[in-house]
């Protein structure tokens, strides 16, 4: 088992959701999204584990991570270095492990038409490097159609919180352990990245926005709703 080919343990029962949901989850491709201290990555793993109940087996992956040379890059991008990573390189690291992971478990994944529940993918890097870094989109989106062969999520999940609130959460006293890099950057920062989420959002017809503000088990209810909702207008994968 890679690293990052991390399950929720099927024995946890994730709390109730739409009933329609599971059974539109076979060979989706299923992006959680969001500023850090969204809460996007519990939402995943009631997700996994709605799967898991189900009798299918989802592919869950995380970026930057997912295979043994993601991992590698993640903790390079997330570590305090001595030497500050330019914005373009980073961008190309995270590049370079999504391209690991495209390759290695996504598509493999939507091959066997299980669905591929991933926690991050372009629309951070968008986000991050470009909204916030000030990168150029075009630049980026470049990089992606060649790193993701054209494995395109069928729906971006925005888990949309205030700049307050998430800094809030992300409180090492209250959680716990201490800031990453990419968590440990600024206010005005985090505030460019939730911008940069909600212009993907506007532009894209595959993004849903979810209010995050909420308590889990309310946004749990809205977010398995609203994605059971987009999941059967879309037509089957080929």
């Amino acid at each position: 088992m890679t690293p990052a080919a991390r399950t929720t343990p099927a024995t946890i029962p994730p709390p109730p959701a739409d009933p329609r949901l599971a059974g539109l989850l076979p060979g989706r491709f299923i992006v959680l999204d969001g500023p850090d201290g969204s809460g996007k990555s519990t939402q995943l793993r009631r997700l996994v584990a709605l799967a898991q109940h189900a009798g299918l087996d989802p592919c869950e992956v995380r970026e930057p991570g997912g295979t043994d040379l993601g991992e590698e890059i993640r903790r390079l991008l997330l570590s305090h270095a001595r030497e500050d990573i330019a914005v373009r390189a980073e961008m190309l690291l995270y590049m370079a492990s999504r391209a690991q992971l495209v390759e290695r478990r996504i598509l493999p994944a939507l091959a066997e038409r299980r669905p591929v529940l991933a926690d991050r993918f372009v629309s951070s890097t968008l986000a991050y490097q470009g909204a916030a870094g000030g990168l150029p989109e075009e630049d980026i989106r470049a990089v992606a159609r060649v790193v993701t062969q054209q494995a395109a999520p069928d729906a971006v999940v925005i888990f949309d919180v205030d700049v307050h609130t998430a800094m809030a959460r992300m409180n090492p006293l209250l959680r716990g352990g201490s800031l990453d890099r990419m968590e440990s950057k600024g206010a005005a920062f985090h505030q460019r990245v939730r911008e940069g989420y909600l212009r993907q959002a506007e532009q894209d017809p595959a993004y849903l926005v979810i209010d995050a503000s909420r308590p889990e088990d309310e946004v749990w209810q809205d977010f398995t709703r609203r994605l059971a909702d987009h999941l059967e207008r879309l037509p089957p994968r080929s």
